[in-house]
């Protein structure tokens, strides 16, 4: 059985709900899964995780949250070769250029990703809610 960690930062729910739908696609998969708001991880024990999915809304000039959710992230990015690593994450405006921002920095790091990444504007809808149940099964 795979373990795997989803890691969120969400400000109005709309991430936080995205986290639960690829927990609940791991846990399908019949993974061990542990949701883990980025505000109570630091990053030094995803060691112990087979798969993890990171979840961040747009922010500012549409990038990743920086006071919490980057730190965070920034302290996985050198222990993540090797597992399965997913990406997503819901925008109030713009296009998504966070979201390619980031899975680009993935890809510089050595990063890669083991899915589509998952964005939606807002409330997650029942699309978005499949896609984020279908990427929490592919990293497991």
């Amino acid at each position: 059985m795979s373990k795997v960690a989803v890691v969120y930062w969400s400000g109005t729910g709309n991430t936080e709900a995205m986290a639960n739908k690829v927990a609940e696609g791991a846990k399908a998969a019949g993974a061990e899964v542990e949701v883990i708001s980025a505000d109570d991880f630091d990053g030094t024990d995803i060691s112990g995780f087979d798969g993890v999915a990171f979840g961040c809304p747009a922010m500012g000039d549409e990038e990743l949250e920086d006071s919490v959710f980057q730190p965070v992230f920034e302290a996985c990015e050198a222990k993540l070769a090797g597992k399965k690593v997913a990406l997503f994450g819901s925008y109030g405006w713009g296009d998504g250029e966070w979201m390619r921002s980031w899975e680009e920095k993935c890809q510089n790091d050595g990063v890669a990703l083991a899915v589509d990444s998952v964005i939606c504007n807002e409330d997650p809808d029942d699309e978005a809610q499949a896609a984020c149940i279908e990427l929490g099964k592919a990293i497991c």
